[in-house]
């Protein structure tokens, strides 16, 4: 049987209205790469990775943006709206135009990646830059659709988090198992609570153990660390530049359940952990490679014992959504002339 999506495969799981009228890209069904070199060089039994990037909108957000729009679009909305960084705005406009809907985006002026607003454009979005932060354009985006018909698409919709915890299925599906240890980014914090509501729903019904669970936010955008908001979050780690994380509380709540823990990396250790992936034939984007960044300082800090564990690493969004940081310091290639002899004698063969 052919492969139909999160919602034709899971949909039993998820807890939707009847009046939901699927809509879908053939989201989720993402490989769970086995990453052997990594696992020896940092002690563990065995690591994957989990690459959301290879979803239709090239990030994890499709999970659950089919579950949003399909409930929109079944109880009659017309057009849908989202504050966001970038993934959300792309993944929310490819949706609505499956859909036949209106896209409205709100980002905050100059803090997207170029990579995600040209898709959010390309999807038909009317796109909408406001003078503030992240966290101003979602205030926004909750008062207007109190007031007006827009559907709201952002993460603190629970239709959102019903998608995204497909995630977690999918990874104990394949491993026979949860791991036991998961790893990700943590933003707006939405991520990490679906995968903990996964994990545990499949808990209840097919008696898989539940994994710990290592959230790893950007040390200059670490509000669940810092134990405050963060009024002018920076990083190079987009996706995740996020200073009032709306499921904050659930976050910090999913971590404490499972035994696990948040905590903050630098951007040149997420830089670290990105170039780090690249090695081993995944690349993604900054804010993906926070929680391969985090794994590997609990490791060499001590915190963290490795010895005899499955993990899991979530890298939640490709690195064609946010290519800045390496076309930046990309070197110029050498130009040769078109004989056989100077490609000999340039590569010293």
């Amino acid at each position: 049987m052919s492969y139909k999506g999160v919602l034709d495969r899971y949909g039993h799981l998820f807890d939707l209205p009847e009046h939901t009228r699927p809509i879908a890209l053939l989201e989720g069904d993402t490989p769970l790469i086995p990453m052997p070199r990594l696992a020896r060089e940092l002690g563990a039994a065995e690591i994957y990775v989990k690459y959301e990037g290879l979803n239709p909108t090239g990030s994890f957000k499709d999970r659950g943006m089919t579950a949003a729009v399909s409930e929109a679009l079944g109880r009659g909305a017309k057009t849908v709206i989202c504050a966001s960084t970038g993934n959300t705005a792309a993944s929310a406009a490819a949706y609505a135009s499956r859909a036949g809907m209106r896209a409205v985006v709100l980002i905050p002026e100059g803090k997207v990646a170029a990579g995600k607003l040209a898709g959010a454009i390309a999807y038909g979005a009317d796109v909408i830059q406001i003078e503030g932060s992240f966290d101003d354009a979602l205030t926004m985006v909750v008062e207007i659709t109190k007031k007006t018909p827009l559907a709201l698409v952002n993460s603190i919709n629970p239709y959102r988090i019903e998608g995204q915890k497909s995630g977690a299925f999918e990874i104990c599906d394949v491993l026979g198992d949860a791991p036991d240890w998961h790893c990700l980014p943590v933003g707006n914090a939405g991520n990490i609570s679906a995968y903990w509501m996964g994990y545990r729903q499949y808990a209840e019904v097919k008696g898989t153990k539940l994994p710990r669970i290592l959230g790893v936010q950007a040390a200059g955008s670490a509000p669940l660390v810092l134990g405050h908001p963060v009024e002018n979050p920076e990083t190079v780690a987009t996706a995740i530049r996020i200073g009032k994380p709306a499921r904050g509380e659930q976050a910090l709540m999913s971590a404490e359940e499972s035994g696990g823990r948040i905590i903050a990396q630098s951007d040149e250790k997420i830089l670290e952990a990105q170039r780090i992936l690249a090695s081993e034939g995944v690349w993604v984007e900054p804010a993906s490679a926070a929680g391969l960044a985090g794994l590997k300082a609990e490791i060499e800090a001590g915190d963290f014992d490795p010895k005899g564990q499955k993990i899991a690493i979530v890298c939640t969004g490709h690195g064609m959504k946010d290519p800045g940081i390496i076309a930046d310091s990309m070197p110029t290639p050498d130009v040769i002339p078109a004989t056989m002899e100077a490609l000999r004698e340039l590569l010293g063969v």
